[in-house]
């Protein structure tokens, strides 16, 4: 493969505001994008995609699968629970009612959480083809003997249950490769395959670069851009960024790479608990995991949904918040549905439940169940703060933002507890 022209230059620092005036209001307004979406208008229906073998005709766009009743029902009625009434836009008429997915796991006892609808089963089907076509052909992520635990992961059904309002497939491909990159990364640095503490930060750094491009010397950009083809991480990032940012704006593609860079810190920071042996402080513990989190999906939901939430409202203190605790909740979702795979693998692997147990002195199962409870605990504060954005800022980008983070909450604590290949639960009741 032919190494690649420099990424185009695609940074923009998102424009900061203290206050926000009638007129920043106005602005805002004006700026924002699809808002008969956010008040329950359908897209116009596009042809029915050709069957999946049929090759598309030279040059032709590939026909996009409408969007589910369902899942646009889910996105405008926004979370249940307390705190949320302030999420819900009044409608016209009143949206037809979900109907919760069909379950092939158990959810894990007294964890707060919310149904949602079965993710489409077309778009499942389009989105994983297309994901591993773009794995094994345009990247070559993964050997032969991997496929298997590709196809385990059911990033398909994973991506569409979380991005409900997703305007059709090319759109969900850009949140799909992402975590596909994403993944690969934290399997082939951090653990399951060949990863290793040792030498993390310089693979990471290396890695960064394919998100956000190196400006050097002509003399050595050559020797950059070779770099990355030269592992399986690299290429997913650099062709999952190339794809993102012909769809995303500026400012969009800038707040994705501030996100990984935290991304980034938080896997250095549990890689520097791994090499001293140690097992931090709970609070310790969770302050890594408000980083190397699930936080980078969620702050995209706009770019997928097709609009902008402008950057000014995005950069936000209170919206940062509510990012934040979305990402931390489905985060500590990940430890309690992983943690018998956790586990099985050798070695110490830290989630909330073993820092509790170990550093509180209680027993396995007492320390899982507080971790539920923590769970709960960020899961309250997010819909509690979410609410209160959105009572403070009645903005049609701003509404339909917060559904769409609130949807990737519920979506990805979906995709954990039906994902039996992946996940078991501990006999702890």
């Amino acid at each position: 493969m032919p190494p690649p022209e420099p990424v185009p230059p695609q940074s923009g620092l998102p424009e900061a505001a203290a206050r926000y005036g009638a007129q920043v209001l106005a602005d805002a307004t004006a700026r924002a994008r699809d808002i008969s979406a956010a008040f329950g208008g359908l897209p116009s229906p596009p042809a029915p995609p050709s069957p999946p073998d049929a090759p598309a005709p030279p040059g032709s766009v590939p026909a996009e699968v409408p969007l589910p009743d369902a899942g646009l029902a889910r996105i405008l009625s926004g979370p249940s629970g307390i705190g949320t009434a302030g999420l819900r836009l009044s409608l016209p008429e009143e949206a037809p009612a979900s109907t919760p997915a069909a379950a092939t796991g158990t959810p894990i006892p007294g964890l707060y959480h919310h149904p949602i609808p079965e993710p489409d089963p077309v778009r499942v089907a389009e989105v994983s083809r297309r994901i591993k076509d773009w794995a094994l052909d345009e990247v070559s992520l993964y050997p032969e003997d991997w496929a298997e635990e590709f196809d385990g992961f059911s990033v398909g059904s994973y991506m569409v249950g979380c991005h409900p309002d997703a305007p059709g497939i090319d759109h969900l491909m850009i949140a799909t490769r992402l975590m596909v990159a994403e993944n690969a990364v934290d399997d082939c640095y951090c653990e399951d395959h060949g990863g290793s503490p040792v030498g993390l930060g310089e693979r990471l750094l290396l890695a960064h670069t394919a998100l956000d491009p190196l400006y050097t010397t002509s003399e050595y950009q050559p020797d950059w851009a070779k770099s990355l083809h030269s592992d399986a991480p690299r290429r997913a990032y650099r062709s999952a960024m190339e794809y993102f940012v012909q769809v995303g704006s500026a400012s969009q593609a800038d707040r994705y790479r501030h996100d990984m860079a935290r991304l980034h810190l938080g896997y250095l920071a549990e890689a520097a608990w791994a090499q001293e042996e140690r097992v931090p402080e709970v609070w310790e513990y969770l302050a890594m995991r408000q980083f190397n989190n699930f936080r980078p999906c969620p702050t995209i939901t706009d770019t997928v949904g097709g609009y902008e939430l402008p950057a000014d409202l995005h950069a936000r203190p209170d919206m940062q918040k509510v990012i934040a605790l979305a990402g931390n909740a489905t985060t500590i979702v990940n430890d309690l549905y992983s943690y018998m795979k956790e586990l099985d693998a050798p070695g110490t692997h830290l989630n909330l439940p073993v820092v509790i147990a170990e550093r509180e002195g209680l027993s396995d199962r007492d320390a899982y169940l507080k971790s539920v409870e923590v769970h709960n605990d960020l899961m309250h504060d997010f819909e509690s703060a979410a609410a209160a954005l959105a009572a403070e800022l009645p903005l049609p980008s701003v509404q339909r933002f917060l559904r769409g983070v609130a949807a990737w909450v519920d979506g990805n604590h979906h995709w954990h507890q039906n994902n039996t290949y992946r996940y078991s639960l501990p006999d702890f009741w």
